[in-house]
Parts: C-alpha cells; structure tokens; sequence
C-alpha cells in the first residue's frame, strides 16, 4: 500500500439505496474533488474550513452526474490524518460506479481493504489495537459485542497497556544504566519497588489473560448444545427459545439426524443454540452420523443443556438419569451443565424434588413455554458478564491474547532472576522481550506482513 497514494473507495454497502456515501483520502483529495464538484455558491473546497459541507454538482465534462453533499475533512483533523473528502450521492448502483470510474480516472486509486484505517494508524490517529477495534465495532451484532469493541476503540485497553510499558520502560532504563556502571558496583533501580511493580504487572496480565474466555464468547456468541434422547422435545425447545418454527418437530424418533444452529440474544449476550440428534443405539448409517456429530458439538459447546423427558421419569429410571448425568459430566468435566426436565405437566413436581434432591435442575415445558423465560435467565448466569457489567477491559483478540501471554511469561522470568540476585544484563533480555510483547499490542512494533494480515480482514472503504 502506496500512503502517499490518494484513494477512493465506497463507504457505505454496495448496492441501491437513498443514498451511498464515497470517501476520498490522500494529499490530492482536495485538489481531483475541486476539478469534478462545482459548488451551487461557487465556493472552492481548498477554501472550505475543516468539518464544513457544501452543496453542488458531480460533472464529468459538461455533463453532471449527480447532486451532491460533499463533506470536507482537512489535514490532520480527519479519521485518516489526511485531507479526506466524502460525498453523499443518490444510492443508485448506476451513479456510484461513474463517480468511483470519474475519480480513478483523475488520479485517485481504489482503497484496498481497511486502507482508510491503515493510514489512520500509520499517521498515528489510533494505535493498532484501537483499529482492530474499529473491525470489532463494524462486525458487533450483539449489545454486548458492541460496547466492548468501543471501549477498545476508544482506548480503554491500549492505554492500560501503555501505562504498564511505560512503567516497565522507566526501570528497564535505569538498569540498562547500571551496566554503563558496572565496575562501580552501583544500582540505580530500586529492587523493592521494582518487584512491587513485577507483582501488579503480573496480577494485571493474569486478569487480561483470564478475560479472553469471556471475550471471546460475547464477541463470537456462547455455543450451546442442547442434547437427550429422541423425542425428550429438544427441537420443541429449541423452537421455543428462537419463538420460531426452526427444527422439525415430530413424534417419530430419530426426526433430527444433523445439528441444527441458529442465534438468539439474551440481554444483550449472543447464545448459539445447537439442536442435535438424540443419543440411543441405532442401525441407521444417517442417524449414526447424526449422533457422531452430536458429541463434537458437545465438545465444541461452552454449555450443554441435557434435556429429559420428565412423563417417563419414575423412581426406578430416575436412578439411570442420574448416571447419565454423571456419565455426561465425567466426559466433559470442562463443559457448563445444565439439567432440564421437559414436559413438566406430566409429573408431580415432588417427584422431581424427591428423587433429585441434590441435583439442580430446571423445570418446564417446551410445549407451552412454561418456565423458558427461566432457562433463559440461568443461561445468563451460566456466563460471567460482571466485568462487562463493570466495565472492565475484555479481551476479545486472539493476537493480543498471544502477546500477553508471552509478556507474561517475560515478566515472570525477570521477578524470578531477581529473586535468585540474576545480573542486570541478563534481567534485561527479559525486559526488552516483555516491551517487545506490550508495543506488538499497540502497533509501537509492528511489520508489514502483521499489518497486512490484520487490515486484509476489514470491508473495503474503513
């Protein structure tokens, strides 16, 4: 990517609508939007103060293409640090791509992916972590997903990391001074405050790191699988949680063969509700598979909700429940489980209390909805948000976890070396490879093959 190149690109979706909106950055920007914008006050766009919007014609030659709002953002008060001129069209495919052909014709170059938002960091506008943020905010579907993409955009985690770098970056100072002494036997690093500040770095990484697994699962959705017999009514309940008719419910046994997915937000968190087929002996080759597959599912899910169904329960076959509860959580000891006796108006209730006492389960019936707005609150409990409701730093990034976990690493080996009275020299390797780690985060160290990864992944025209 060519940063003194002026490109253009098409901010908003593809395709017909009431307006589109065409974004232009660079250091000719003002100058190819002046030859094909003619004002209707006559006003010329380099004159134009920063944040101002004018009125007029887009005219290739003596014929106009279209009336136009154009939007004029100057140097470095833009989102890219450069000149940036954006102009409000009608949305008619017909009219964006003349414009688009117009400007690359007069010198402008189609943006590639995330090239507006490349320069934004490369014109130190935002730090990488914020513009991978900014990936996060336009992906979000979820209201959960959402805030924690804009506190990071906003630079809630990049400033943290940035304040523990710059402390770490002070004493690495100091005892890389200390070598410059080093026959004089004297130490510019206070080795207590040093290990005080060791000790928060750590118990701070260690909370970043721990954050992931509920990052991870609000940016991309919790998996739950939901898993019994045929028939216990898993696809009823699955229906009831969507209040759409999205499995196919049946009294035949065996109806589901294959996982069926589909989303739902509760609270703002995204749940990914994973139908599969019942679990029983079988000699059909197709129901086989389906049942094969339900266990990776299982093993692939956050939660499993086992289902049963509570009008065959009796004292006797509640025992066999029980083992198969036993049985579920001795094979996936990892996994959230929640247990569920469905068609709750086919059994007393103090049956269900008596003969699972010390088993917490949940009651209803798929059927007629009863009890699902419970099921729906226990999931929500079932997921750690109290960061998010605190608004704590989440991290969501798989890069960013790496980093921090290497730094981590780092930062202990330094605390052990000064236990065990390690030279300064030797401490400091350590050191340099934990700031290594912190600025690979914000984008303070970076290489052209890790920006090119990360901004092929935007839409074209961020």
């Amino acid at each position: 990517m060519h940063n003194r190149d002026t490109i253009i690109a098409l901010a908003t979706p593809s395709g017909a609508g009431a307006i589109a909106v065409i974004r232009v950055s660079g250091p000719k920007a003002l100058e190819i939007a002046e030859m094909l914008f003619k004002s209707i006050h006559n006003k010329q766009l380099a004159d134009q103060p920063t944040h101002s919007v004018h009125l007029g014609h887009i005219v290739d030659g003596q014929r106009v293409l279209d009336e136009v709002l154009v939007s004029v953002f100057k140097n470095p008060q833009s989102y890219t640090g450069e000149d940036v001129v954006e102009i409000s069209c009608h949305g008619s495919s017909f009219i964006q791509q003349e414009m688009l052909q117009l400007f690359i014709r007069h010198g402008c170059r189609a943006a590639q992916p995330g090239e507006f938002t490349l320069r934004a960091f490369l014109n130190g506008k935002m730090d990488l972590s914020q513009a991978e943020a900014v990936a996060d905010l336009i992906a979000s579907d979820s209201a959960a997903a959402h805030q924690i993409a804009l506190q990071q955009m906003r630079g809630g985690f990049s400033t943290e990391i940035k304040n523990l770098r710059d402390e770490l970056l002070n004493f690495a100072s100091l005892i890389e001074l200390e070598l410059d002494f080093s026959e004089e036997d004297v130490e510019f690093a206070d080795r207590q405050q040093f290990d005080d500040l060791l000790n928060r770095i750590i118990t701070i990484l260690k909370y970043l790191i721990d954050s992931f697994s509920t990052g991870n699962v609000i940016k991309n959705g919790v998996p739950i699988a939901i898993i019994g017999a045929p028939n216990v009514g898993k696809s009823t309940l699955l229906n009831a949680l969507l209040n759409d008719d999205k499995a196919i419910v049946s009294d035949i046994a065996g109806t589901t063969r294959d996982a069926i997915e589909d989303e739902l937000t509760i609270e703002g968190i995204k749940f990914r509700f994973i139908d599969t087929a019942g679990i029983r002996q079988t000699e059909d080759t197709v129901e086989a598979i389906g049942i094969e597959k339900t266990f990776e599912k299982m093993a692939e899910s956050q939660v499993i909700v086992q289902l049963f169904d509570a009008g065959l329960l009796n004292e006797e076959s509640s025992k066999q429940v029980l083992q198969q509860i036993h049985d579920t959580n001795a094979l996936y000891p990892d996994k959230q489980h929640l247990i569920i006796f469905n068609k709750l108006d086919l059994i007393d209730s103090k049956c269900l209390k008596r003969w699972f006492k010390n088993q917490p389960y949940l009651g209803l019936s798929a059927k007629t909805g009863e009890g699902v707005e419970g099921l729906k609150t226990q999931l929500l409990n079932l997921v750690q948000t109290g960061q998010l409701r605190n608004n704590d730093t989440i991290i969501t990034n798989a890069r960013h976890y790496d980093a921090l976990q290497l730094a981590l690493a780092n930062i202990q080996q330094v605390q052990k070396g000064l236990k065990t009275g390690l030279s300064g020299d030797l401490l400091a390797i350590d050191i340099r490879e934990a700031l290594f780690h912190f600025g690979r985060i914000t984008g303070e160290i970076s290489t052209d093959d890790l920006l090119g990864n990360i901004f092929s992944n935007f839409c074209i025209g961020k």
